[in-house]
Parts: C-alpha cells; sequence; structure tokens
C-alpha cells in the first residue's frame, strides 16, 4: 500500500509533479473587472436551469420567485423527478423543457395536459443540451451533479452563454479543457459555491498581480472534534451528522473527510489561476466567513454571512449588479450575536484528502478528474455500506497511484469522460478484489 502520512505531499502518487506548463486560462486572473459594454438588463434577465429538481435549481428557482422583476426562466431540465419538474412547469412557464429519463416523457406530458400554454419538450441527454444552448438565455444554471454537467455546460459556453457554475466537474475533471474554451467564447464562469463565491466577491476590482493568496475555510465536518484513532469505528450516520449545513449525503460525506475542500483547491486554482502553493484550508467552525484573499501588501479581504446557498447563487445571477433581499426571508448577519470566530490548522493525518487533492492538482490534466470520481464512487461505497470510513482514503489514492501511467496533460472532453468512468470502474473493482477492504491497513 501507499503510506498516506508523507511529509511531501507533492510526492503521494509516488513521483513528484510540478504544475503543468500547459496551465489552461484561468476564469478570473486573480481580479475581477467588468469589462466594457457589458450588458445590464432593464426588464427580468433571461436564464436556463440544468438540474432544475435538484438543491440548486430549486433555489434558483425561489430566487427568481422572489425577484420576478429581475429574473425569467426560459428553459429548464431535470433527471427524473416529473411530479416536481411539473409543478415548476406550471409556475414559471419555461419554453422549452427537458427530462433527461427518456422513459418519463409521457408521464410528464400527461401532468401538464391542463396547461394553456403547453413549453416543447425534448427527452434525453440532447434535451438538456438544448435547455443548456437555449437561444434566449443568457445566463446558464450548471446544478447537475457529475459528469453528465459537462456535455451540457461545453454546449452553453459554445452558445455564448454565461455560466452560474454549480457543478464542481466542469473545473475539476474538465478544467483543462472547458476554461480554454470559456476564453475563446469570452464568456464569464461564476461561482456559485459559497467558497468560490466569497473569493470572488474579494477580489472585486483589484488590479493585476495583486493577488497573494487564497484562504479557504472549512467546517471541519462531522468529525473535527474527533479524535484520529476513533476514525476507525466511524458509522454512516456518523458522517451525516453536519454541524452546520443540510445538504445531501455525499456532499456531507465529503465534508466529513475534507475531501469537499480538496477539490476546492483545485477549483479555486482553476478559477483564479492561483499557484497550489498559494492556496491554503483553514478549519472555522462556524461556517460564517465562507473564504479569504490575502493582496500583495499582506491585507486580508474576508467574505461573511449566515451559512445559506442562496446568496453564492443570486450573486451568479446578478453580478455584476446587487439586488436588495428582504430581512424577512434573508436574515441579515449579526456580529454580536455570534460573539467569536475561531480558527484552526486542519489535520494532515485526520485529513489525509487534502495531501491526495494537493498531488492531484499538481499533477493536472486528467488526474484531478480521476481523483474526484474514485472519491465519488469510494463515498457511494461507503454509504451502501461496502467500505469502512478510512477506506474512501485508500481507495481515492490507489486510483490516483494506478492513472500516473496514462496522464492526460491536456484532454479532449472525450478523454475526460473516458477517464471519469474508467476511476469509477477502477475503485469499485478494488472493493470487488479484495471482497473487504481495498488495502490492508
Amino acid at each position: 500500500g501507499f503510506n498516506l502520512k508523507r511529509k511531501d505531499c507533492r510526492a503521494v502518487f509516488g513521483r513528484k509533479f510540478s504544475c503543468s506548463a500547459q496551465a489552461p486560462p484561468p476564469a478570473w486572473p486573480g481580479r475581477a473587472v467588468l469589462e466594457p459594454g457589458r450588458r445590464t438588463y432593464d426588464g427580468p434577465k433571461p436564464i436556463s436551469i440544468v438540474g432544475s429538481t435538484g438543491s440548486i435549481g430549486t433555489q434558483t428557482l425561489d430566487i427568481v420567485a422572489e425577484n420576478p422583476d429581475k429574473f425569467r426562466v426560459v428553459a429548464i431540465a431535470a433527471g427524473s423527478n416529473v411530479t416536481l419538474l411539473a409543478d415548476q412547469v406550471k409556475t414559471f412557464k419555461p419554453q422549452l423543457v427537458a427530462v433527461r429519463n427518456e422513459s418519463l416523457v409521457d408521464e410528464l406530458k400527461e401532468a401538464l395536459a391542463d396547461v394553456e400554454q403547453k413549453p416543447e419538450i425534448i427527452p434525453g441527454e440532447q434535451g438538456v443540451i438544448e435547455v443548456a444552448r437555449h437561444p434566449d438565455a443568457v445566463t446558464v444554471v450548471t446544478g447537475i451533479v457529475g459528469c453528465a454537467g459537462l456535455k451540457p455546460t461545453v454546449a452553453a459556453i459554445e452558445a455564448g452563454k454565461d455560466i452560474a457554475l454549480a457543478n464542481k466537474e466542469t473545473l475539476i475533471a474538465g478544467g483543462p479543457f472547458v476554461l480554454p474554451l470559456a476564453q475563446k467564447h469570452n464568456i464569464k464562469i461564476l461561482p456559485a459555491d459559497s467558497e468560490h463565491s466569497a473569493i470572488f466577491q474579494c477580489i472585486q476590482g483589484l488590479p493585476e498581480g495583486a493577488l497573494r493568496r487564497i484562504i479557504l475555510t472549512a467546517s471541519g465536518g462531522a468529525f473535527r472534534d474527533w479524535p484520529v484513532d476513533k476514525l476507525k469505528d466511524v458509522k454512516v450516520a456518523d458522517a451525516l451528522k453536519h454541524p452546520n449545513w443540510n445538504m445531501g449525503k455525499k456532499i456531507t460525506v465529503d465534508s466529513a473527510t475534507l475531501f469537499n475542500k480538496g477539490l476546492e483547491v483545485i477549483e479555486a486554482h482553476y478559477l483564479y489561476g492561483a499557484e497550489y502553493d498559494d492556496i491554503e484550508i483553514v478549519i472555522h467552525p462556524q461556517s460564517i466567513i465562507h473564504s479569504m484573499v490575502e493582496t500583495q501588501d499582506s491585507s486580508v479581504l474576508a467574505q461573511l454571512g449566515w451559512p445559506d446557498m442562496r446568496l453564492p447563487i443570486l450573486y451568479t445571477l446578478s453580478w455584476p449588479d446587487r439586488i436588495y433581499c428582504s430581512e424577512v426571508t434573508w436574515p441579515r448577519l449579526d456580529l454580536c450575536k455570534l460573539g467569536s470566530l475561531t480558527f484552526k490548522a486542519p489535520d494532515n493525518v485526520k485529513y489525509p484528502s487534502m495531501d491526495l487533492a494537493y498531488s492531484a492538482g499538481r499533477a493536472g490534466g486528467t488526474m484531478t478528474g480521476v481523483l474526484s470520481a474514485a472519491n465519488e464512487k469510494a463515498v457511494e461505497m461507503f454509504i451502501d455500506e461496502k467500505i469502512s470510513y478510512l477506506d474512501i482514503f485508500k481507495v481515492v489514492e490507489l486510483t490516483c497511484a494506478k492513472h500516473q501511467a496514462e496522464l492526460v496533460v491536456s484532454p479532449s472532453l472525450e478523454e475526460i469522460i473516458h477517464y471519469d468512468l474508467w476511476a469509477r470502474k477502477y475503485a469499485a473493482n478494488l472493493h470487488e478484489s479484495s471482497r473487504a477492504s481495498p488495502v490492508p491497513a
């Protein structure tokens, strides 16, 4: 097996990697400046939503419902939740609807039988792509999970749409392909993740070369107060008790392992062009400071707010504008009520995910997508009680180590998707071949 307690995290996969010389252009090279002539909207801004029935999609629609004078929905796509999709169609009246599961089209048509202005319905992956590149949409919200979100995002970029990015794989797996494409089509990638939104808000108007360091804050997840030696006894229910956020199972486990933060380090590199040596993780249990940036003169800028995903989603839609929000539905931050904010350094022994993520990031190319896909498969196997909690890290490390020989530095979209599928299969086979734990402890 591999020793996870290394001093040099650049060497986790057995040989040293430096940042690829062919690093793709960052979405926001250390600053966010509004270019002259960017269109602003008097009436409602037309948007489309890929993944409308998921957590990001439903929260986006809540924002639209609260601000009908600012936004309107022209197209939505969902996977298989036809009941909720039909309700959304009735409420928001999009022109185009896609349901990824083709067998549910008739059920959707039936649910919309009494609707006067029926939308166009396109089934399958092609439907999702058409929603992403709908001619009227200006911004596309990508709330679909996994590599399934890559093709619609690429289609939206090629059609000149700005991307409200809530799909991690777009940059973690697709960064080497997606970022040059975004530059070519002159579109903006606006991060809907709370940490990357915080960084984006902090770099507004910074002069060129001003960014020195990115500080990503992490809650520490379910096990931040557990001693390391207890982690071998972790049960699935333990990992799903997040102290601050109410989220899906996968992301809650990722918070417990800190893989979510490792993946965000990679995203921060792709979004803002910061070198991996200049991106740090800090445990901040209250989740009030969502992230910070340090400028060249050692000033540190932070973005604060209650843990609420709606604010970063709203800013992806409203940027560069700020929209007034009622304090009835958007409680305002009260620092006196909070009393104190605390910070501590993360423990590399408790969170081996950090070394793995930094190593994958430095390797670049297809390695980051392999890391993400192997982690997704390992978390799924952990939730299904097929592997133990500590095996998550072992599965990911062995999958990344195996991929070294086939690493592609500047992959095509097909290669990115190929290695995503390969990593899931390899990770699953590690479990099958051992019939117990993937690696001896």
